[in-house]
């Protein structure tokens, strides 16, 4: 049931018990395609829709917390879900079951590329499960955006705003996700002149902080010297983990000048090897540290970065939560979370776009993509079986049109 602006019944939520939320998370990192922004559109469709075993405000503070603070977009709102539903123990419990599934695929992965010289297979199946994730993230981000922002004009001017933006400057811009709430929390809650220009003065130095941060993401240097090469791994992916904002996609930059300029770990087509692997896999994108950790120390390479890359991103999730928590009944907060979460499903609609140039580069893709997106739309195919059918168109189509 929903009430009248089409909200669903909150008195109607059973919260579900930590370990069913475990198990949920754990499935979800084992069968969970599509990237950042179909996983959190399933965790709303899964968890508020269907199963409603988490109410829309939960979600909505945990996909806000996960926009603000920096941290590749699902591990963090998962991590901040299994905070509010669980505290602290929740938070672990989550994380580490939503990111170990994922995590033993590519090391499976990596063992299979360096036991055979390489996946010469991969440029294949990307060519065709890439375009079948373009609908997945559509379908996922239609769904977000009509279930935020509902019939409410301001949320979808936000929407609209942030899309464009998207599209346009080719990146997520945190620093907007924390106007467009300060934009909401002012026009639906003013709090006062006096309150006002200090709520105004806070978000300013957080988006000053945020845009110092993603300047640092940029311009950040490696470490330097004959330290250990374990340690290196460690004390460089934790750093990549605490400058990532928004779509794990946007470390990917970053990743190639440290492991391919800078310390010369990988060459450029072994670093396209570990995006891809990261692409066809399920969970969150950012794993691809894995395989880069493996391809330059073994197994311990692999799990030292998976752990520098998510380290910093649970505390980003922990420490701020229990003040999240604390104030979610706040006027302010509530209209400002609201803002954020109409910011996120703009982005994540324009990120369709921008992967769509990627990923959309002939005819036969765009069948694919069409055809995924009839599937999901009319049939409501689930999403690994739709990659795996289009893994398959791939594998037959790359030989004739690509290879």
């Amino acid at each position: 049931m929903t009430d009248n602006g089409g909200r669903p019944d909150t008195a109607e939520v059973a919260p579900a018990g930590l370990r069913d939320l475990v198990i949920y998370f754990a499935k979800l990192g084992a069968v969970g395609f599509g990237g950042p922004a179909a996983l959190v559109g399933y965790m709303r469709r899964d968890l508020v829709e269907q199963r409603r075993t988490l109410d829309e405000d939960t979600y909505n503070l945990s996909l806000a917390l996960a926009q603000i603070m920096p941290g590749p977009l699902a591990a963090q709102t998962a991590m901040a879900i299994g905070y509010f539903q669980g505290g602290i123990l929740g938070a672990t419990l989550v994380g580490v079951a939503f990111i170990l599934p994922s995590f033993l695929m590519v090391l499976a992965l990596s063992i299979a590329y360096v036991a055979f010289g390489g996946l010469p297979w991969m440029q294949a199946l990307f060519y065709g499960v890439g375009a079948a994730v373009i609908s997945i993230i559509a379908v996922a981000a239609y769904r977000l955006g009509v279930g935020t922002n509902k019939r409410d004009p301001l949320l979808w001017g936000v929407f609209a705003a942030l899309f464009g933006a998207t599209v346009w400057s080719g990146a997520e811009l945190a620093v907007l996700f924390v106007l467009a709430g300060l934009i909401v929390a002012l026009v639906r809650a003013w709090p006062g002149a006096t309150r006002g220009l200090a709520l105004m003065a806070v978000c300013a130095v957080g988006a000053a902080l945020i845009w110092l941060l993603e300047r640092s993401l940029v311009q950040a240097g490696t470490t330097e010297g004959d330290a250990h090469v374990l340690l290196q791994i460690l004390l460089f992916f934790t750093k990549a983990g605490a400058f990532v904002f928004g779509s794990g996609l946007a470390i990917i930059p970053f990743l190639r000048e440290g492991v391919v300029h800078e310390f010369g770990w990988l060459n450029e087509q072994q670093f396209l090897d570990a995006v891809a692997v990261a692409l066809v896999t399920p969970g969150p994108v950012v794993i691809t540290v894995a395989f880069i950790g493996y391809l330059v120390a073994g197994v311990a390479g692999a799990v030292l970065a998976a752990v520098g890359i998510f380290l910093p991103v649970y505390f980003f999730t922990i420490l701020p939560a229990p003040w999240f928590k604390r104030h979610r009944d706040n006027r302010q907060l509530r209209a400002f979370v609201s803002g954020t979460t109409a910011a996120a499903s703009g982005a994540i609609a324009g990120a369709v776009v921008l992967l769509a140039q990627r990923a959309i580069v002939d005819l036969p893709t765009a069948v694919i993509a069409l055809a995924g997106l009839a599937l999901l739309w009319r049939y409501r195919v689930r999403e690994p079986y739709l990659v795996a059918g289009a893994g398959v168109a791939g594998l037959i189509l790359w030989p004739i049109v690509g290879g």
